[in-house]
C-alpha cells in the first residue's frame, strides 16, 4: 500500500463539505468535552473514569459525521449505555497514554511515533465493539504501517491555523478543532478502504498462486 493514494488536501476538503450545515453541533460536542475533561482534572480517578468513554463518544460522532449519518450532539454520551464499551474505552485510554508516556520516557521521537501507531485504536473499537482494547491497539499499529509519516503531515498542515487561533485570542480554536477532528475521522476511513484494497490484493495474489501450483 502506498501513502500517496491518501491526499492531505483532498481529506481537509471533504472535512469541510462534511462539516458545512454542521459547525453547530461539531462546536458544541467539542466544547462539551473539554468542559467534562477539564471538571474531571479536579479528581484524578474522575479524570481516569471519564476521559477514555468520552474520546470514545468524540470518535463516534466525528466519525458519524464523516459517513454522512448527521449524528446528533447525544451521540457523545452514546457509550454510556453500554457498560462494556465503558470498560473498554477506559482501559483503552489507559493502555495507550502509558505507552506512549513509556516510549516518551525514552526519548520524545519514539514518544511522538507511538502516538501515530495508536492513532486509529478508537476508531477501529467504534467501528468494532466486540473488539478487545488490546486488539484495537494491535489492529491501529498494522493500519498505520506505512501511514505514520502521512499522518504527521497531515497534523503539520494544521500548523497556520494554529498561529492564526492563537492571534484571535484562542478563540479560533471553537471552530479549528472540529475542523481537524472531522479531517482525521476522513483519513481513517480512506486509510480503511486502503487497508481492505491492499487486502484483497494480497489475497487474490495468493489465489492466483495457488492456481497456478496446480497447473
Amino acid at each position: 500500500m502506498s501513502a500517496n493514494i491518501i491526499s492531505i488536501s483532498n481529506l481537509k476538503a471533504t472535512a469541510k463539505m462534511k462539516l458545512a450545515g454542521n459547525w453547530k453541533n461539531a462546536i458544541i460536542v467539542n466544547l462539551l468535552y473539554l468542559v467534562i475533561a477539564g471538571a474531571a482534572k479536579i479528581s484524578f480517578l474522575g479524570y481516569f473514569i471519564l476521559i477514555g468513554p468520552m474520546t470514545f463518544g468524540v470518535c463516534s460522532y466525528f466519525l458519524g459525521l464523516a459517513r454522512d449519518k448527521k449524528p446528533n450532539i447525544e451521540s457523545l454520551f452514546e457509550v454510556f449505555k453500554n457498560f462494556k464499551l465503558i470498560v473498554k474505552s477506559l482501559i483503552l485510554f489507559f493502555v495507550t497514554t502509558l505507552f506512549i508516556l513509556l516510549w516518551t520516557l525514552i526519548f520524545i521521537i519514539p514518544g511522538i511515533i507511538a502516538c501515530l501507531k495508536y492513532s486509529q485504536s478508537f476508531f477501529i473499537l467504534n467501528d468494532n465493539p466486540n473488539t478487545g482494547p488490546l486488539q484495537a491497539i494491535e489492529l491501529s499499529k498494522k493500519m498505520m504501517e506505512g501511514y505514520k509519516g502521512k499522518l504527521f503531515f497531515l497534523y503539520l498542515s494544521f500548523i497556520g491555523w494554529v498561529f492564526l487561533c492563537l492571534l484571535s485570542g484562542g478563540i479560533g480554536f471553537i471552530w479549528l478543532i472540529p475542523y481537524v477532528q472531522t479531517t482525521l475521522a476522513q483519513f481513517y476511513l480512506a486509510l480503511k478502504k486502503s487497508s481492505a484494497a491492499g487486502s484483497k490484493k494480497v489475497n487474490s495474489k495468493k489465489v492466483a498462486g495457488k492456481k497456478a501450483k496446480k497447473k
